[in-house]
């Protein structure tokens, strides 16, 4: 059989966790169930089709958020400026639309740039100078949200329905962005399972340092990942100013909370070299759910807090269970 570099550098695929099975998938499948059963007894509002209609079109930007987060995660870095990031893109975009005059598509590109060169030097200055990309992110959360508040003047930008075509309702009630948000889902679950790339990435996660013996790079790959994080915070951007019809500079605060929690729900690694973008679309089902459920229950914002955190640290403790049981099989 034809090895690659790759190979020779780190696990498999599938040993590695790419590929999740299908215990995984009934396990995450069968804890959203529950959620839907428990809320469904506990308000008689909940289980109908206005909820999940209106729940679909709310998450378009955490669906591909989470995306991007996975990848980070897989390659052992974290992005904590992604809300700060999503404000820059949008305050960018009415920047183009109201100050300069542009049409929606080159404004749209504008801010999905800014997003993604915003990840880039992320992703840049942690490979370069060999810095924790939890403290890189850190300092560009600040820096991003504060030219946020600055193109907008601090105030919220009203735009217009120039982009609520993609949060109004199609067949079923279903919007574009979810379809979006479920294509971007699909692209990059084959991505990474079915790519070079996204074994290189598997491996940079799981041993970097053996990728590198290999003969492969991984610096070009981290800083393309986080670029990558970036541009999916800009796409969630115009999302977001879909539904607001406006762009607000306070956009994302604590947003990143959520991504991380919904791909950790989801099952991959804070450790990296294991994950899946299917199961982070079910951990992004889990944690929508579970906030729609507590808000329609009448739930206070600090019971709500209180239970969405414990939720965070029980997947994180379920994590740290399944990567000791995975060094001890190794």
């Amino acid at each position: 059989m034809k090895t690659t570099q790759l190979d020779t550098a780190a696990p498999s695929a599938k040993r590695s966790g790419t590929y999740f099975g299908l215990g995984t998938y009934l396990g995450l499948a069968g804890a959203l169930l529950a959620m839907i059963v428990l809320f469904s007894l506990l308000s008689s509002h909940f289980l109908s089709y206005a909820t999940f209609s209106t729940l679909a079109n709310q998450i378009p930007d955490l669906m591909v958020l989470a995306v991007g987060m996975t990848f980070v995660l897989i390659i052992g870095g974290i992005d904590l400026s992604v809300g700060s990031v999503l404000a820059l893109a949008g305050s960018a975009v009415s920047v183009a639309m109201l100050g300069w005059g542009w049409s929606v598509m080159p404004a749209a590109l504008l801010g999905m740039g800014v997003a993604a060169l915003a990840g880039s030097i992320t992703g840049s200055i942690t490979v370069a100078w060999r810095i924790p990309s939890f403290i890189v992110s850190l300092g560009v959360l600040e820096m991003a949200r504060g030219m946020a508040y600055q193109l907008t003047d601090s105030r919220t930008a009203y735009i217009g329905d120039a982009f609520a075509w993609l949060s109004n309702p199609l067949a079923f009630g279903i919007s574009p962005s979810f379809l979006i948000a479920l294509l971007v889902i699909i692209l990059a679950q084959l991505v990474l399972t079915r790519t070079v790339f996204g074994r290189y990435l598997i491996g940079i996660g799981t041993n970097e340092e053996a990728v590198r013996l290999a003969g492969i790079d991984p610096r070009p790959y981290k800083i393309l990942v986080f670029s990558l994080m970036g541009l999916l915070a800009g796409l969630a951007a115009l999302f977001q100013i879909s539904r607001l019809e406006a762009a607000d500079p306070n956009a994302g605060s604590g947003l990143e909370l959520q991504v991380i929690a919904a791909v950790v729900i989801g099952g991959t690694s804070l450790m990296g070299g294991r994950g899946s973008v299917i199961s982070t679309f079910f951990g992004v089902l889990i944690i929508s759910v579970l906030a729609a459920g507590l808000a329609q229950i009448g739930a206070s914002e600090p019971t709500k807090r209180i239970i969405t955190g414990a939720v965070i640290v029980i997947a994180v403790v379920l994590d740290t269970y399944r990567s000791r049981r995975a060094r001890r099989r190794n």
